[in-house]
């Protein structure tokens, strides 16, 4: 699938290619400084590992966040919202996949946190045993990364309008300044939060979402939302995802640990497709509407 998508990024330019190769060098570099540093989670046995074990990625990690990343970004980009709009977008989207795969992931062993020495049940602290922290590091690894390409790839654009290197290197100098604006966020601000206001990950991840839907909305009301077509990675990445993990949540019995793990990944399910259809059909309105009035053949 990352093949796929790399053939469209391929056949879009040299911008589409690093911000999708980018994503994946990303997620390799930020699961590696995570593990490095015992931010709380070790991973399971994979083909390909990079690293010596406990302290080691699998590649598929890194695979899986350039796609999320990469055809959250040709969504969102297919609507020709507003920058911010579109970089809520983007988080939000990606934000839905994880609040699904994790707590199967988890189960079967993909990775492990530690909650030893906590007092809690490993499978029913915070998230079903994920913590809320790693939510909120979604969060932020989406909303650092989608948006310092945007804004390097803007600028550029300004800067040099008959560049075609400029903003492709936009994805890569995004990089950079997400890690360390994500490991700042990570090891120190949110240390300090907790420490002395008492705001925990959970409060950080609930006011993440308030925030960026707040921005989506905002987005969505200066400026009328203009479909494109979508390519067909947009909808297929997303589906294989939420379809993937929902069959082993009941395939693996995990769905009788309790209702919410059913209830929650198919809500999200329902409102992916709601909204990877709607832009479709707009744009079959738009070209039937176009038709009728005789403007294109």
């Amino acid at each position: 699938m990352f093949i796929l998508c790399l053939i469209h990024a391929v056949k879009k330019g040299a911008g589409n290619v690093a911000y999708l190769v980018g994503g994946m060098l990303f997620g390799l570099l930020l699961e590696y400084v995570n593990v490095v540093n015992n931010l709380g989670y070790v991973y399971g046995r994979f083909t390909i590992m990079f690293g010596t074990a406990p302290k080691d990625i699998p590649l598929c990690i890194g695979v899986g966040w350039g796609m999320i990343m990469y055809t959250a970004r040709l969504f969102s980009d297919s609507l020709k919202m507003t920058l911010w709009a579109s970089v809520a977008l983007d988080t939000l989207l990606a934000i839905s996949i994880d609040l699904s795969m994790d707590t199967v992931a988890y189960r079967l062993h993909m990775w492990h946190w530690n909650w030893s020495g906590t007092g809690l049940d490993p499978l029913k602290a915070d998230w079903f045993g994920i913590p809320y922290g790693n939510f909120f590091g979604w969060v932020c690894v989406v909303f650092f990364y989608s948006s310092a390409s945007r804004l390097f790839q803007k600028w550029f654009s300004i800067k040099n309008r008959n560049s075609a290197i400029l903003p492709a290197l936009s994805p890569l100098l995004a990089i950079i300044v997400s890690q360390i604006l994500l490991y700042v966020m990570l090891v120190y601000v949110n240390g300090f939060l907790k420490q002395q206001f008492g705001i925990t990950s959970r409060h950080r991840f609930v006011f993440a979402l308030f925030v960026l839907s707040l921005m989506l909305i905002n987005g969505l009301r200066k400026r009328k939302i203009q479909f494109a077509p979508l390519p067909y990675i947009t909808w297929l990445i997303p589906a294989f995802f939420h379809i993937y993990f929902l069959i082993f949540l009941f395939t693996q019995n995990f769905y009788k640990e309790h209702v919410l793990m059913v209830v929650v990944p198919v809500m999200l399910i329902v409102i992916s497709i709601v909204i990877h259809l709607l832009p479709l059909v707009k744009w079959r309105k738009k070209k039937v509407d176009l038709v009728v009035s005789g403007q294109t053949t």
